[in-house]
């Protein structure tokens, strides 16, 4: 058995996202690394890509075909290590690797936040809660990113280690505050004012991420802060619907919406507030690297969402059906630079100390060494 890992995923832009730093440090202490999922795109620091047809729909035939395909690639390759993410992927890997783990594999699954949580729809618990319990036995160490998932994992389920690491890490060079001066002029590149007050979200536009309180809230400002503008990231099926309630509320001409972007690490520092309106959450990427540019941020109440958020400290968090108090803390901010700048490098300095890659790389390495330390004692005692 050689020293190779695999990561496996739904889909390979999962990898490129969030998991690059970790793979290139699997290089630098000399290991294989490859990677299963589907797409057709290239990534730095891997020695081999299986391209496989995994579907996001657990009702999906093809799935069969992707186990299949999985199940060949690690009985032929006998990994060290597998380390599986997003929910499809966590569920082929850990039943494909079933065999393979007997021979001495151990296999990692990250949740980045189970659909069964407090809060959830009853049917959430009767589909995924069972599907869980079941893969906990072909476990070997499971990674939660959030406090509420631990504490529900260490008392539900017999996974030899549980461990909980705080998210995929932000890259807090990319991410940054910039000064007053650079905020300006990037509001004017961008074709907004200066003193412009610029709220973003993004997300992709469905259910969960509960778009409309965002806009029923700045209807409830758009008379005391005029120059609000709410800046929407992010494509999907409940985006017309959206703008047909700014349209109604008449504050369309204060709602942008940018569609997809590949430039949120430009857009980010300029703008003033950080708001997330989802119903559901793990650990929310997207907010982590708001706080990292020194935003404050005006939340939802969720599990990711209590994690990153402490009231008065680097925003609030406010009930998705509070329109009002949460339209209340955007007026409180509007109103005050200052509480805007104290937030906003209260929120900066707790990602720093907990939330950066580096400290995210340094937790998870923690762990891989264990599994690979465990593999030496094993044979250092049969010799």
């Amino acid at each position: 058995m050689s020293n190779s890992i695999l990561f496996c995923a739904t889909v390979d832009y999962h990898f490129k996202a969030f998991h690059l730093p970790y793979m290139k440090w699997f290089k630098e202490q000399g290991w294989e690394v490859h990677v299963a999922a589907s797409g057709e795109m290239e990534l730095p620091y891997v020695d081999k890509k299986f391209t496989i047809p995994i579907q996001r729909s657990p009702l999906s035939l093809t799935n069969i075909k992707a186990y299949q395909e999985l199940k060949d690639i690690i009985d032929g390759h006998q990994y060290r290590l597998i380390h599986c993410h997003t929910p499809m992927g966590g569920v082929l890997a850990r039943l494909a690797s079933r065999g393979t783990r007997e021979n001495g594999t151990k296999v990692i699954y990250t949740a980045h936040g189970f659909h069964f949580c407090k809060g959830a729809p009853i049917q959430n618990w009767l589909i995924y809660y069972p599907i869980e319990k079941m893969l906990s036995r072909y476990t070997d160490c499971l990674i939660t990113i959030n406090e509420e998932d631990y504490t529900l994992a260490k008392h539900r389920f017999n996974i030899p280690t549980i461990e909980h690491v705080h998210g995929v890490g932000v890259n807090t060079e990319t991410f940054q505050p910039v000064s007053e001066k650079d905020k300006a002029e990037r509001k004017k590149s961008f074709g907004y004012q200066p003193d412009d007050f610029l709220l973003f979200y993004a997300a992709e536009f469905n259910e969960n991420k509960n778009q409309q309180m965002l806009i029923k809230s700045l209807a409830f400002i758009k008379e005391e802060v005029p120059n609000a503008k709410l800046l929407l990231a992010g494509e999907g099926t409940l985006q017309h619907p959206c703008k047909e309630l700014a349209k109604r509320l008449e504050v369309e001409h204060m709602v942008h919406f940018l569609g997809f972007r590949k430039d949120i690490s430009e857009i980010l520092p300029m703008c003033d507030v950080a708001v997330a309106s989802s119903l559901r959450e793990g650990l929310p990427v997207n907010m982590m690297e708001a706080m990292a540019c020194g935003l404050p941020i005006v939340a939802s109440v969720n599990r990711g969402h209590r994690e990153l958020v402490k009231d008065h400290q680097n925003g609030w968090i406010v009930s998705p059906t509070d329109i009002e108090g949460f339209s209340h803390k955007l007026k409180l901010l509007a109103a005050s630079e200052d509480i805007r700048r104290q937030m906003g490098m209260t929120g900066r300095d707790m990602i720093e100390s907990t939330f950066s890659v580096q400290r995210i790389v340094n937790d998870k390495s923690r762990i891989y060494q264990f599994y690979m330390k465990e593999k030496e004692v094993e044979k250092w005692a049969v010799h």
